[in-house]
């Protein structure tokens, strides 16, 4: 299929990239992108039968967009993703095509004023339940409902967010506190006027004063 060959070339690149560079910075980069291709590249649904996917190809007219903007919302049984497309409601229902995996679903919309779209989730945070999951035509909008095979509730939609915001989450909790706050009051010191820059003066003066005299134990 053309989107995994896609990311079998962009994998190739990554690996060719990592053979070349020596910053420690870059390589972590190229690192995180190569797991995530090939968990991408591994979640591919198997290939179709020649006779399906020729007869596919056929009635997709026009070209393929990617679709990149989606809202989300949970219920207690479902999570579901809502994407706008306008005028989806008139195309015959089976123009709207999702195919659900346990930890994937991809959309197709095909024909809509001439273009087709796609959208793929590989990787989803937790199971769903592929008999459950459908999707739903509403007037500009698919809504495409997972249904979750335990009900509990999902922080983000895949495994990819899940590791981006703790990997945030940690750096943020590793920071020095003091050296947070000096960042902002060198901020609020570079950007304010005469008044702020008097205020945070006299405020550092004093605060040096007591340290000396040992009214505050710390080192700021």
């Amino acid at each position: 299929p053309l989107f995994l060959n896609q990311l079998q070339k962009d994998l190739e690149e990554v690996k060719e990239l990592l053979t070349n560079t020596t910053r420690k910075r870059v390589r972590d980069v190229l690192l995180a992108e190569k797991h995530k291709l090939e968990l991408e590249i591994k979640n591919q649904p198997p290939p179709k039968p020649k006779d399906v996917a020729e007869e596919e190809k056929s009635s997709l007219g026009g070209y393929t967009v990617k679709i990149n903007n989606y809202g989300w919302d949970q219920s207690d049984k479902f999570v579901k993703i809502y994407i706008s497309l306008n005028g989806v409601q008139k195309l015959p229902a089976e123009n709207v095509q999702v195919n659900f995996t346990e930890r994937s679903f991809d959309l197709l919309v095909k024909n809509l004023n001439g273009k087709n779209y796609t959208m793929t989730f590989n990787n989803l945070l937790k199971p769903i339940s592929v008999e459950g999951s459908s999707r739903k035509i509403k007037t500009d909008m698919v809504l495409v409902m997972c249904k979750k095979k335990r009900e509990e509730k999902w922080d983000c939609l895949t495994q990819v967010e899940k590791e981006s915001k703790e990997k945030e989450k940690a750096a943020y909790d590793t920071a020095d506190p003091s050296e947070g706050l000096m960042n902002i009051l060198k901020k609020m010191y570079a950007e304010g006027d005469d008044e702020m820059k008097r205020t945070i003066n006299k405020a550092w003066v004093e605060s040096r004063e007591k340290q000396y005299k040992g009214d505050i134990p710390m080192d700021i």
